[in-house]
């Protein structure tokens, strides 16, 4: 299976069986919320999210390869830990920068920023 292959079924499955033997052992994480190194710290960081919020759902718009980078959009939903279970969705981009077949940079954009996707959590419907 080649590696577009792959990142489709991960989003399909997310955030259970993610396919961690694709990425370097040292690869860089950044979003809005995280930068960080390392495939341990990213494993740790998809544990966080299936810990503590429910209904985590990673829709894949669209996946195309250029060169050495593989470029994604998405939206990602699911409803906070807070007594009122807000639901939030974030819709973005995610570059991920490819050598030797594995994944060495995972860069995610959010089309709005960090604080919308806060004030979500106070809009009650």
């Amino acid at each position: 299976m080649n590696l577009i292959d792959i990142i489709k079924e991960d989003y399909q499955k997310f955030p259970e069986d993610q396919t961690y033997a694709i990425y370097a052992e040292n690869v860089h994480f950044k979003d809005p919320v995280y930068d960080f190194y390392g495939l341990k710290k990213y494993q740790e960081m998809i544990a966080f999210l299936r810990k503590w919020f429910s209904n985590l759902n990673l829709e894949l718009h669209e996946i195309n390869q250029i060169e050495n980078q593989i470029n994604t959009r998405w939206t990602m939903s699911w409803n906070s830990p807070l007594p009122w279970k807000p639901f939030i969705s974030v819709s973005g981009r995610s570059e991920l920068k490819l050598k030797d077949d594995l994944i060495i940079g995972h860069y995610d954009y959010w089309d709005c920023s960090l604080f919308d996707m806060i004030k979500q959590h106070f809009i009650f419907k």
